[in-house]
């Protein structure tokens, strides 16, 4: 399911129109994003799950073209642990 087809489907299950309900995903990913950015950002929706960004240490890679070593700089990443509504049904 791509942004589009989330919103129609958005369309069929309440009186948004399209656009509407464009501009609500829209909110929602830049919320989610904000919240990312702060450090120890965390967002959490009961039943669906958190989002949170954490901090991967720096580590030593290797080049698979050349096979040279090289450090991989430390970096905040995304993670997203579901929630118990969300894991009950997917299992």
């Amino acid at each position: 399911m791509n942004k589009n087809e989330l919103a129609a489907a958005m369309v069929n299950n309440t009186e948004f129109t399209k656009n509407d309900a464009l501009t609500i995903i829209d909110n929602l990913v830049e919320i989610v994003i904000d919240q990312m950015k702060r450090e120890n950002g965390k967002l959490t929706i009961v039943g669906f799950g958190t989002f949170k960004s954490t901090m991967k240490k720096r580590k030593k890679g290797r080049n698979p073209r050349t096979g040279e070593t090289i450090e991989i700089p430390a970096r905040r990443v995304a993670k997203f642990i579901p929630g118990k509504k969300l894991k009950i049904q997917l299992d």
